[in-house]
């Protein structure tokens, strides 16, 4: 595990803990999104928080400036705290490492579910709830359509992929035709 990682916890239990004592744990994790993607989605902004001649005050007043409206005091301040300490590119790890602790406090995992073509809202869901029986969590899920699948699906519910494509078998029977021939 790297250190980056290991930091990057830290800061997302703290977080949670005072999310926590706040009943606030799912909409810290919103806003937290919220300002990873403002801060991921444009590289004018990551340039300039890089930018080692630009002093610490500066970049904080323009967080505050641009998300004080939108987020809470706590998700600031811990933006602040990474601003300062220069770790402000450890907040999309932040952002994840706070999805799964207050995930599994919660009783909810986030799923990732690939498919050949698009799924339908419906049966998304019903995806996610066959899923969220199989390992005791509601699961909130994303869809990616990845044509190379052929068809089926592909769950990846934290470090645990599910393979039921098309694709997945073919590969797994060529592998076993090969064992064969050995």
């Amino acid at each position: 595990m790297s250190r980056e990682s290991v930091v990057a916890k830290r800061y997302a239990k703290a977080l949670f803990e005072l999310a926590q004592s706040n009943n606030a744990v799912a909409d810290v994790e919103k806003q937290l999104k919220i300002v990873v993607d403002a801060l991921a989605g444009d590289a004018q902004i990551r340039k300039f928080m890089a930018l080692p001649n630009v002093e610490v005050s500066q970049k904080i007043a323009i967080i505050k400036g641009a998300l004080s409206d939108k987020v809470s005091v706590m998700v600031l301040n811990t933006v602040e705290l990474l601003i300062v300490r220069g770790r402000q590119n450890a907040l999309g790890d932040v952002y994840e490492a706070y999805t799964k602790v207050a995930g599994e406090a919660l009783g909810q995992a986030h799923a990732t579910i690939y498919t050949a073509k698009s799924l339908s809202a419906e049966e998304l869901s019903k995806v996610a709830a066959q899923f969220g029986e199989m390992v005791g969590k509601r699961i909130i899920a994303k869809q990616i359509v990845e044509p190379a699948l052929l068809g089926g699906v592909q769950v990846r519910i934290g470090d645990r992929l599910y393979d039921g494509s098309l694709s997945g078998k073919l590969a797994r029977l060529e592998q076993a035709l090969k064992t064969q021939a050995l």
